[in-house]
C-alpha cells in the first residue's frame, strides 16, 4: 500500500509548483469539484507529463504504456465496467497474487479501497496518462462486449455462410472492425495487419514504420472478421484459397480515409493487411520532403527539365509516392498537361488527370501509357515501372519531349541503373532518357517534446568520422506521452540525389559494374543515404540507430 501523500505535497517537494500555485488551485478545486491534477494542468502550472515524472520518482509508482499491454479478457472481466468509467481505472494483469490497476491519480485511495472490496484482491497502482486511460476504458470495455457477443453468438450458430456477417444480428462483428480501424487511425498508423496464428488472431498496427501488437483475439473469431472486412472492400467472401486485392473508402473520425486491402491464404487462415491511405497527411511542397539544400537543388533541377526521366526508388512504404505527388503538385499549372497512370490512385490531385489501372478489362500500365501519351501531355507519371514493356515505353516517351516520372524497387540509386536494364530495357534506352535517381528511405523522427542533447558514443562517432560527418552533441527521445514513450513521433526522409552526366551515361553504354557508377559518382557530389541520414541525425532531427536500422 502506497504511503498515504498528497498530489500538491508531491509537487511542491519536487519543485514542479509553488506553495501560492497550489493554494490557488486547492480554492478553485472546493467550487470547480475537479480532480487536483486536472486543475492544476488546466491552469498551466504543470504538464501531466511532470506530474507522472513526479509520482514515478517521488513514489515509486511505475508508469505504464496501454498500447503495449497484452490484456486478457478475463483480467479486464474483474472490475465492471461502470466501475471503471467512474474511478477512472483499468486492470491490466495479476502479478504475485496482486491486481495491477493502471490509473491517472495512484493518490485516489478511495478508489483503490473501492477496488479491493470489489475484487477482494490487494492492488498495486500504476500510473498512465488521462487521455490514454480515457481511450482505453472505452476500446478495451467497448472491445470487449462486442467480443464476447460475437463468440456466444458463434457458439449457437455455426456460420456455413459468411455472407451472414451482413445479417443484423450479427452486428458486433462490424463494430468490432470498425473500432479496430478507428483505433489505428486515431493512433496514426499507416497499415492494420489481421494475423491468423496457431490459437489466436493477432492484431497489429505499423506505427512510424514499426510494427507492434494491439490486441489477440480467440482464433475462431478470425474467419468473421477476415469475412466482413471483404464484405466492405466488395471482395469473395468465399474465396480463401487465393490472394485477393480491394479497396473501400471510409468515413473515420469525421474525416474520409482509403484503404487498400490485401488478403493472403496462410496456415491457419487468411492474412489480411490493411494500409490507411489519408489524403491529410499528405505533403504538398517538395520543401516539406526534408531535402538536405545539396540534394533538394539536384531534384528540382532535374523534375524542372522539359524532358527526360526521375526516377524514386526503395522498398514498398519508403515514401516513393508522397515525393512523386510533391514534384506534381510543383510542377502543376494550367498551361501544362499532366496525366499519371497508378494502381491505386493514392490521392486526388487538383487539376492532374490521374488513371487508375485495371486488368479486368485490359488497362494494364503498358497500355495505360500507350493511350496517355496520345493525350498529349507534357508530364506523365507512370506509378511503378513493374516490367519491361512499361519501362521500355516510359523510357522511349522520356526521350521523345517528356518529362517522365515513375519509380522502381531498388537498393539504391546506383543500383537503379542495372535493374531497369536487367529488366530488359536496352543500354542506350537507359543512357539517353535517364535525368535522375532519387533513393530514399523513412527513418523516425526524436520526439520534440522530450528529445534531450547526449554526448555520442565511441561507436556513433566512428560512423560519423568515417563517413566525413561533423557531430559535437546528438539527440534522443527520453520518452513522454505525445510519443507513447517510444521517443520518436513521426518520420523523415533521408535521401540520395544520382544526376547523369556525359561521362555516366558513357559508362552505361559500356555496362559498367554498380561498383564504377559509384566510384566516378561520389567523386562528383553524390551523398549516399548514409551519409544523409547522418548530416540528419548530427541536426537532432533522428539518431543514429535509426540512420543504421535503414541503410546498414
Amino acid at each position: 500500500m502506497l504511503k498515504r501523500k498528497r498530489l500538491g505535497d508531491l509537487l511542491i517537494e519536487a519543485g514542479v509548483i509553488t506553495q501560492e500555485q497550489l493554494s490557488s488551485a486547492l480554492d478553485e478545486q472546493k467550487v470547480l469539484k475537479l480532480r487536483l491534477g486536472d486543475l492544476l494542468v488546466s491552469k498551466n502550472y504543470v504538464t501531466e507529463q511532470q506530474i507522472i515524472e513526479t509520482l514515478e520518482i517521488q513514489l515509486g509508482v511505475s508508469y505504464v504504456q496501454i498500447n503495449h499491454q497484452e490484456m486478457d479478457p478475463k483480467i479486464i472481466a474483474l472490475i465492471p465496467q461502470k466501475l471503471a468509467e467512474r474511478q477512472k481505472v483499468l486492470p491490466i494483469r495479476i502479478e504475485d497474487g496482486k491486481l495491477i490497476v493502471a490509473m491517472n491519480d495512484p493518490l485516489d485511495y478511495f478508489a483503490i479501497d473501492e477496488l479491493r472490496m470489489t475484487t477482494g484482491m490487494n492492488i498495486t497502482p500504476v500510473i498512465t496518462s488521462k487521455n490514454e486511460l480515457d481511450r482505453a476504458i472505452a476500446r478495451f470495455y467497448g472491445f470487449q462486449e462486442s467480443v464476447d457477443q460475437i463468440v456466444k453468438r458463434l457458439e449457437e450458430r455455426e456460420i456455413d455462410d459468411p455472407s451472414m456477417l451482413q445479417d443484423e444480428v450479427y452486428s458486433p462483428v462490424v463494430k468490432t472492425v470498425n473500432q479496430i480501424i478507428e483505433q489505428a487511425v486515431s493512433i496514426g498508423a499507416s497499415d492494420i495487419h489481421f494475423d491468423p496464428q496457431e490459437d489466436s488472431l493477432r492484431i497489429r498496427y505499423r506505427v512510424d514504420g514499426v510494427l507492434r501488437t494491439e490486441k489477440k483475439l480467440p482464433y475462431h473469431m478470425q474467419k468473421v472478421i477476415a469475412a466482413r472486412i471483404k464484405i466492405m472492400a466488395q471482395l469473395d467472401v468465399a474465396e480463401r484459397r487465393l490472394p485477393l486485392d480491394g479497396r473501400v473508402e471510409l468515413t473515420i473520425l469525421n474525416r474520409k480515409i482509403d484503404f487498400r486491402i490485401s488478403t493472403l491464404p496462410t496456415m491457419y487462415g487468411e492474412k489480411i493487411v490493411m494500409r490507411i491511405l489519408d489524403s491529410s497527411n499528405k505533403n504538398n511542397k517538395i520543401t516539406d520532403l526534408d531535402f538536405t539544400g545539396h540534394n533538394l537543388l539536384r531534384f528540382k533541377q532535374s523534375i524542372e527539365r522539359a524532358y527526360g526521366m526521375v526516377v524514386i526508388v526503395g522498398p514498398t512504404g519508403s515514401g516513393k509516392t508522397t515525393t512523386l505527388y510533391s514534384a506534381l503538385t510543383h510542377l502543376n499549372s494550367e498551361d501544362v498537361n499532366i496525366v499519371t497512370i497508378e494502381d491505386p490512385v493514392e490521392y486526388q490531385l487538383l487539376g492532374i488527370n490521374q488513371v487508375q489501372v485495371n486488368p479486368g478489362p485490359g488497362l494494364t500500365f503498358a497500355k495505360g501509357l500507350r493511350s496517355l501519351l496520345r493525350q498529349d501531355p507534357d508530364i506523365a507519371m507512370v506509378g511503378e515501372m513493374r516490367d519491361v514493356e512499361t519501362a521500355e515505353i516510359s523510357v522511349r516517351a522520356a526521350m521523345t519531349g517528356h518529362l517522365v516520372l515513375s519509380t522502381l524497387h531498388a537498393n539504391n540509386s546506383i543500383n537503379a541503373i542495372n535493374r531497369l536494364i536487367d529488366m530488359g530495357v536496352e543500354p542506350f534506352l537507359v543512357a539517353s532518357s535517364l535525368l535522375c535517381v532519387v533513393a530514399q528511405r523513412l527513418v523516425r523522427r526524436v520526439c520534440t517534446e522530450c528529445g534531450q542533447d547526449h554526448e555520442p558514443t565511441a561507436d556513433e562517432r566512428e560512423w560519423f568520422d568515417k563517413n566525413g560527418v561533423p557531430v559535437t552533441k546528438l539527440r534522443r527521445g527520453a520518452g513522454c506521452i505525445k510519443c507513447s514513450q517510444t521517443g520518436y513521433k513521426g518520420r523523415m526522409p533521408i535521401h540520395e540525389v544520382l544526376l547523369l552526366d556525359d561521362t555516366l551515361r558513357s559508362m552505361i553504354l559500356q555496362r559498367r559494374a554498380d561498383t564504377e557508377y559509384s566510384e566516378y559518382a561520389l567523386k562528383y557530389g553524390l551523398v549516399l543515404m548514409l551519409e544523409d541520414g547522418l548530416q540528419k541525425a548530427a541536426k537532432g532531427l533522428t539518431t543514429v540507430q535509426e540512420v543504421l536500422r535503414v541503410t546498414v
